[in-house]
């Protein structure tokens, strides 16, 4: 009974041992054991720029990170060594890859060079560096006031994952027989009897790559790369101007051939209108902005406009209320802006609102445009008309005679010529 115990508690200990174990790998990339590709993918696309040598010149630590990145990554990134990590561990992995199954591991530098393009160092002279992607997303305002993460998707080319880049299904790459890896070859024209000329040219059976494969890749169609939806996610700061740039290094079109270049994307401001973005119906929506400061338009008619006695409530991107209101017997006059103090957008601050920072805010401006009455009825037009004469006559005011201005035709007189 003793014995058997003992053989249950070392079944058990070593059971719990290889979970464990299994858990490193994720817990390096940060991610739980049901994460899928996608997640496993943006998990080593961060961290192993983050460590990666060449920007971590003066750190002695980050080169061991990266490495565990890409051995974290190499293994879970396939679905056949992610089971066999899963139920055996490091131990069984090792075996697996000892015994032929997987072969030896990578070079942590080649796995990178596979996912980002390019030879798997930054900075270096001799590296082809790709194209930048720009892209612009419209972004609505009330986003730009509240602050927001927002993801949006781009057609991106990447590197085939079926072929690894090679173009070859069975992912074997010959050296091209016809320009012996030189990727041209030299073609001889006669100009004349006894007169040649060479001309060097791409080579056409391997496409001036210099290699040559015999079973295309079904899913690239031997391009190497493939283009595919990929989601890019972007945090808007409080305040964050219009047409401000995000920059994503290396996030643009990945090639065998090169280092990807940067993805720039460009914050646009969206129209206002689209219902969408006015889930809750504020007026804010509707501002217009100019740096740091909210304009808004508000119509008023004539009675409040020569009354007053009115209030207005507007509601705010983030749902606060601005009151806008005038006594009895104030005059707006047509035209009248009025400035609301802090009542505009927060100024952009990379600390935020935070024990280290208070949001400042700059101002909102309120039009009045002022809205006339197109016909009246009879008996309000005599009221009215009756109310003026009677003013008109108390105070004497006739703006055409006080301008000086002549009441008919003036006469003017001609001169001679000189």
């Amino acid at each position: 009974m003793r014995l058997f115990s003992s053989a249950v508690l070392l079944l058990l200990f070593s059971v719990l041992q290889l979970v464990f174990c299994a858990e490193d790998y994720y817990k390096i990339l940060g991610l739980k054991r049901d994460a899928g590709d996608r997640e496993i993918k943006s998990a080593y696309r961060q961290l192993s720029k983050k460590y990666h040598p060449d920007k971590n010149p003066n750190d002695p630590t980050a080169k061991d990170k990266f490495v565990e990145v890409s051995e974290a990554y190499e293994a879970l990134s396939d679905a056949k060594t992610r089971k066999i990590y899963d139920q055996y561990g490091h131990d069984g992995l090792k075996q697996h890859q000892q015994g032929g199954g997987g072969g030896q591991r990578h070079d942590p530098f080649d796995i990178f060079s596979r996912f980002f393009g390019g030879s798997g160092h930054f900075g270096q002279a001799a590296e082809r560096r790709g194209p930048n992607v720009e892209l612009k997303v419209q972004i609505p305002l009330r986003d730009f006031y509240v602050g927001r993460t927002v993801e949006f998707q781009w057609d991106k080319q990447e590197i085939c994952e079926h072929c690894d880049g090679t173009g070859a299904e069975d992912k074997v790459v010959d050296t091209c027989q016809k320009c012996n890896g030189r990727g041209v070859v030299i073609q001889k024209h006669q100009l004349a009897p006894g007169m040649f000329q060479q001309v060097q040219m791409h080579c056409d059976r391997c496409g001036g790559r210099g290699k040559s494969i015999k079973h295309v890749c079904p899913v690239c169609s031997g391009q190497r790369v493939a283009r595919q939806p990929t989601t890019v996610s972007v945090t808007i700061q409080r305040g964050t101007a219009k047409d401000a740039r995000v920059v994503y290094e290396n996030e643009a079109d990945a090639s065998p051939d090169y280092v990807a270049g940067d993805l720039l994307v460009t914050l646009g401001e969206k129209e206002p209108g689209d219902p969408a973005d006015n889930p809750d119906h504020v007026d804010g929506v509707n501002f217009r902005r100019r740096g740091d400061d909210l304009f808004w338009r508000e119509v008023i008619s004539l009675r409040e406009a020569w009354m007053g006695d009115w209030t207005r409530n507007l509601t705010h991107m983030d749902g606060h209320v601005v009151s806008l209101k005038r006594a009895r017997g104030e005059v707006v006059q047509p035209g009248h802006v009025e400035t609301v103090a802090g009542e505009g957008m927060p100024v952009y601050d990379e600390d935020g609102d935070s024990v280290y920072h208070k949001t400042q805010y700059g101002n909102l401006y309120v039009e009045y445009t002022v809205v006339l009455p197109d016909e009246m009825e009879s008996g309000m037009e005599k009221e009215f008309w009756a109310l003026w004469e009677k003013w008109r006559g108390k105070i004497g005011v006739d703006l055409h005679k006080d301008s000086g201005r002549p009441d008919g035709r003036v006469v003017v007189q001609k001169h001679d010529e000189l």
